[in-house]
């Protein structure tokens, strides 16, 4: 983590020399050499990586590059407030803050040189430190065996069916060498799973043993290993079990021990890589190994507390509360198991369990948090942070990605790599700690994409154990009992996380001069009094993420405009301006506010704003263009290509002033009377500046005519083709009203794949689609309509993966010819009875074909139904 650490730092430092120079003026060579002197340090971190886990001596070396690194951020970052302070203040008596510039400035000068002194005393001493410990034999070494967990010793419940489908996999006729993996998140009992399919009958049968042919295979160097172990299968039908491979190096090195013969050899492979597994049989489908239902949960835990005797009737109810809070991880599950064997059996014993079982679990590392952690010791640099970044948030929590994705960016854990947009490789870190079974999918998209996503209770223990070794991140859940604890000597924490007591907290008048990054969860919505909105920026001035969407403030607090370092704002109240001061805060990336006013002026010039990434508001608001009169070309110093998000704007907003200004926009959402942006003055309309928007993927269209009934503001018609943006991929619609005959429209957009129709979006008996459209949809959602006859085949949406109907009851049937398109995976039905007949039929039907053609790997059709019937 120092290696984040300092890599995040040394970033920082280059971002402050090429968008701040005018206010590190009188700093730039100070600064200049402590960049140079913090990238040395960071070339030791990177070549002492690999010794920091058998030598002490390295890991108190890193401990002190890290509070080197937060040190000088400190320093550095206070006297950007100040210099941006004294700039502001300047113009009003410039002699006394002069005189207080130039004290602060020496102060900061001393500072720094005190810094790099300590980074040179580091770098100098740690060469004879490491040189030092090379000549200790490798025999002094301490080394402690690993205790295996229960979990990996006995059977558990739910593991008979999985067997089955394994065995069945393993015995199949097919004479090539197959590997079959069985993936999941460490704890479900992947090894356990094994040696349940290793001792089966079927397999003794199936795969004779084979007895290893030299006694002392540990003297062989790996080279040699391999030639062994390949020669002795040589010719063999052999089944091995490869049991907790790590990474797609591991498995390149290990396949080349079993040789092909095609005499029906297989290999079971244990990961909780799912890229491992996928490389090793890439035509293969893996077996995830799924989490254990409430039931199993209970017997699980049930049988390992009382063996062959039955649970006491008063405890039955606390014990099923147990086993649902460990979330169907059979490993939590053994280990409080084993706490509860050891204890009374007491009715108050379990109650207090049943209330934190994830602390009574984390009570005993050995027995879990160890078995997670190589999880995260495996990963890379850039995804260690990301992953530890999960404790921020509180337990059972469902975190929008699209949120998560953006505080990583604000962060600074997403680093720029060539023209690659940064959320774009937000998401594949996300999709990659997916794959490495440490995230959990809660939620997809309607393109397949995550949309929420959360973390096991027990991994989230490991990520905020990991935070707290490494100073990362506070989490508080209970009132703060000494304000100035967050204060104190040593206390570098980046992150404040505020979980409840949130009022308690903010009253407490806490200060944390280290804070960059402060977050609260609160249990339920509050509301912050006028008298207390100044607090922010009393405790926290070098804040840059603050997130306090959930507390409810009763004026909007300018006080924040005060906070120049600040990236992401996430605020929520009855705001009816967002006043021009905001414009200050020239880091600014994301900006989130959800106001219960009916209108929002954004005053904001975000034009001005080089950092400035995201606009996303809850209601109608009205966004300006630069004031300035500039000729919008490549030298129009207003032209903002980070931007990449503006959402909800007025459709009055939506002028060339404003639009063509975004030429990287990939979202945009429009709520109001949306005749104002069709109707067409002079020949045109403000519609057409849409079509300017070259990298627009998404666009959604709301009609909103409070305090007029929709009916009175109904769209007569949509633009032709060309004045829509050229490379829409998902397009939202909501109360409209439009005739069913502008569909057509839409169905020739090139490289639409989503296309959501919202309340009363088309208003009519009948649909017909034309042929030759919606040649790329893949998901179409209808929401509440007066359609009647729905009537279409297999041809008129070729591609079609996902239907969803909600609230359509007036429609008699969803058309049968829906039923030959061969892409068609999952059909959703909400509060639509009238269609369930109709959707059954195509359910079987889908059934058949895929019966027919299950040797071709055809993905099975899904029908859900809500409320169940």
């Amino acid at each position: 983590m120092a290696d984040a650490v300092v890599e995040f730092l040394l970033e920082n430092l280059k971002q402050l020399l090429l968008y701040n120079a005018d206010l590190i003026s009188d700093l730039k060579d100070q600064i200049n050499s402590l960049y140079r002197e913090l990238s040395l340090m960071n070339a030791f971190l990177k070549d002492s990586k690999e010794k920091r886990s058998e030598y002490e001596y390295v890991r108190e070396l890193v401990r002190q590059i890290r509070d080197v690194a937060y040190e000088a951020e400190d320093t550095i970052d206070a006297f950007i407030v100040n210099a941006a302070m004294h700039k502001e203040r300047s113009t009003l008596n410039k002699f006394t803050h002069g005189l207080e510039y130039a004290t602060k400035l020496r102060a900061v000068a001393k500072d720094i040189e005190a810094i790099k002194k300590k980074v040179k005393d580091i770098y100098d001493n740690k060469m004879f430190g490491i040189e030092a410990l090379y000549t200790v034999e490798t025999s002094n070494k301490s080394s402690s065996q690993r205790r295996k967990p229960m979990v990996e010793e006995d059977n558990v419940v739910g593991f008979d069916e999985e067997a089955k489908q394994i065995v069945s996999r393993l015995t199949n006729i097919s004479e090539s060498l197959e590997v079959v993996s069985v993936v999941g998140m460490g704890g479900l009992g992947k090894t356990t799973l094994a040696k349940k399919v290793y001792c089966d009958p079927a397999i003794e049968v199936c795969f004779p043993r084979l007895q290893p042919t030299r006694k002392h295979a540990y003297k062989l160097n790996e080279e040699m290993l391999v030639e062994e172990i390949c020669k002795h299968l040589n010719g063999r039908r052999y089944l091995i079990v490869v049991d907790d491979v790590w990474t797609p190096e591991a498995w390149d090195d290990l396949k080349m021990a079993f040789p092909n013969q095609d005499c029906g050899s297989r290999i079971l492979l244990t990961t909780r890589n799912t890229d491992v597994a996928k490389l090793a049989n890439p035509d293969s489908t893996p077996h995830y190994l799924r989490f254990l239902n409430e039931d199993e949960s209970w017997e699980l835990l049930s049988t390992k507390v009382f063996r062959r005797g039955s649970c006491p009737s008063e405890l039955v109810e606390l014990g099923q509360t147990i086993a649902r809070k460990c979330y169907g991880l059979p490993l939590a599950i053994v280990v409080v198991a084993g706490l509860l064997l050891k204890k009374d059996k007491t009715r108050d014993l379990w109650k207090k369990v049943a209330e934190s079982v994830s602390s009574y679990v984390a009570r005993d590392p050995k027995q879990c948090l160890d078995v997670l952690a190589p999880s995260y010791k495996h990963l890379p640099d850039h995804l260690k942070v990301c992953f530890i970044y999960f404790g921020a948030f509180p337990e059972d929590f469902e975190i929008p990605v699209w949120k998560l994705l953006m505080l990583w960016v604000a962060e600074g854990f997403i680093q720029q790599k060539g023209q690659d947009c940064l959320e774009d490789l937000a998401e594949e870190y996300l999709e990659d700690l997916v794959e490495r079974n440490l995230i959990l999918v809660a939620a997809k998209r309607s393109n397949g994409r995550i949309k929420t996503c959360r973390v096991h209770d027990m991994l989230r223990d490991l990520c905020l154990r990991e935070a707290a070794e490494e100073k990362f991140l506070q989490v508080i859940k209970g009132n703060l009992q000494d304000p100035n604890s967050l204060i104190s000597s040593g206390n570098y924490h980046r992150r404040l996380c505020v979980h409840s007591h949130v009022m308690n907290f903010i009253h407490s008048k806490p200060c944390g001069p280290h804070v960059r990054s402060f977050l609260c969860f609160p249990l339920e919505e509050k509301e912050l009094s006028r008298e207390h909105t100044s607090f922010i920026y009393e405790a926290f001035k070098l804040v840059r993420v603050l997130d306090i969407k959930y507390i409810n403030i009763s004026r909007f607090p300018v006080e924040i405009t005060q906070l120049v370092h600040l990236r992401y704002i996430s605020l929520s109240g009855n705001f009816k301006v967002l006043p021009p001061s905001i414009s200050k805060l020239w880091s600014l990336q994301s900006l989130i506010i959800e106001t219960t006013s009916r209108d929002l002026d954004i005053q904001v010039d975000i034009w001005k704003m080089s950092q400035f990434r995201h606009l996303r508001t809850s209601g109608p608001s009205h966004l300006h263009g630069p004031q300035a009169k500039t000729r919008m070309d490549n030298e129009d110093p207003f032209v903002q290509r980070n931007i990449q998000t503006i959402s909800t704007v007025s459709p009055d907003s939506c002028t060339e002033n404003v639009l063509a200004r975004t030429p990287n926009l990939k979202k945009l959402g429009i709520r109001g009377k949306l005749i104002v942006l069709m109707e067409e003055k002079k020949g045109s309309s403000l519609f057409d500046n849409l079509a300017k928007l070259d990298n627009l993927e998404k666009l959604k269209l709301l009609n909103d005519t409070f305090p007029r009934p929709p009916s009175e503001g109904k769209l007569r018609g949509l633009p032709p083709l060309y004045k829509f943006p050229p490379h829409l991929n998902k397009l939202t619609l909501s109360d409209t009203l439009l005739d069913w005959k502008h569909m057509s429209t839409i169905g020739m957009l090139p490289y639409l794949e989503v296309l959501k129709l919202k309340v009363y979006a088309f208003k009519g008996p009948k649909w017909e689609p034309l042929d030759g459209g919606f040649r790329m949809l893949k998901v179409f959602q209808l929401g509440k309509t007066d359609l009647k006859e729905w009537m279409a085949s297999a041809h008129h949406f070729p591609r079609l993966e996902h239907i969803v109907l909600e609230q359509c009851t007036d429609l008699l049937a969803i058309p049968h010819g829906l039923a030959d398109v061969s892409a068609l995976q999952t059909m959703k039905l909400y509060h639509t009875p009238s269609v369930i007949k109709s959707a059954r039929l195509i359910e079987q039907q889908k059934k058949r074909q895929q019966k027919q053609q299950r040797h071709m790997g055809s993905n099975e059709f899904k029908l859900s139904i809500y409320p169940p019937e």
